[in-house]
């Protein structure tokens, strides 16, 4: 037990990925989604008063009439997706959330919306189709590794056709700078986000060189001792523009985030539209 709990609480080595993956967990899932669905949460999903000016936005820049086939990338439960159909996109989304790709499917269907959801890791995506636009929103680009970057924006790169578009938003300097490194405890004796029964969550919040930061968060109850690793890497507009021009992509716009606010470095978020050379 204090092997295990030594090991739960030691501060990793950089992008160690969590053994469990708490987003197909049972109950996890579902504390997940409520807070996706949550309209007023900032929190798994941005809320709905952005995604709806954000959507409206991406549509101006992006028009459906010259880009109709979307792939909405970790599009979890089709928030953007269905705002992104009914603004006349043909949309597909993919994401390795089994709850969120059910929901999302039911509420198509219940609405009459014809997406295409898929149920897979995007890091193995291979939809033998091609698109005009990809979207990945909510900064999901910087939750993954130097290597699942690179995997991702070839993927990407792939399913879009000569001249397609890609948005993304990533967490910038800034954000990075006023990140607080500390370690606080939780005694949840009802349940509460990661458990439905009594646990304890120790929590510490760590900086890593190369701008990267991680919430180690450690599930400790009568039964377990398991740890996540939440990553995320920030980036300056210069290092975002690296990492896609080294795929082949080009800068075509950036923003301060997916709703088109002008570009500000002390903005917390970088978005960029990139084009398929």
């Amino acid at each position: 037990m204090n092997n295990n709990l030594f090991t739960a609480l030691r501060k990793p080595s950089i992008y160690t990925k969590s053994a469990a993956e708490f987003w197909n967990d049972e109950y996890i899932s579902k504390q997940m989604l409520k807070a996706h669905l949550d309209p007023d949460f900032d929190g798994a999903s941005r809320t709905l008063d952005f995604i709806e000016k954000s959507a409206a936005w991406i549509t101006e820049q992006i028009p459906p009439v010259d880009y109709p086939l979307l792939l909405d990338i970790g599009c979890g439960p089709g928030i953007y997706a269905e705002k992104f159909t009914q603004k006349g996109y043909q949309v597909t989304g993919v994401d390795f959330s089994k709850r969120s790709i059910d929901y999302a499917q039911q509420s198509a269907f219940s609405k009459k919306l014809n997406i295409s959801y898929v149920y897979q890791n995007y890091l193995e995506m291979d939809l033998n189709k091609s698109f005009d636009v990809c979207t990945m929103i909510y900064c999901d680009y910087g939750a993954l590794s130097t290597r699942d970057r690179q995997v991702i924006m070839k993927k990407i790169y792939h399913h879009l056709k000569p001249g397609g578009k890609l948005l993304l938003d990533v967490f910038s300097m800034a954000k990075f700078c006023n990140f607080q490194e500390q370690q606080v405890w939780e005694l949840c004796p009802n349940g509460g986000f990661w458990r439905p029964g009594e646990y304890m969550a120790l929590s510490g919040f760590y900086k890593y060189l190369d701008y990267v930061t991680l919430d180690l968060i450690s599930i400790i109850s009568k039964e377990e001792i398991t740890p996540y690793y939440l990553w995320n890497t920030y980036f300056t507009k210069e290092t975002l523009m690296q990492e896609a021009e080294s795929i082949g992509f080009k800068m075509c716009g950036l923003f301060s985030d997916v709703a088109g606010r002008s570009y500000q470095s002390e903005s917390d978020t970088i978005a960029i539209i990139l084009e398929k050379q």
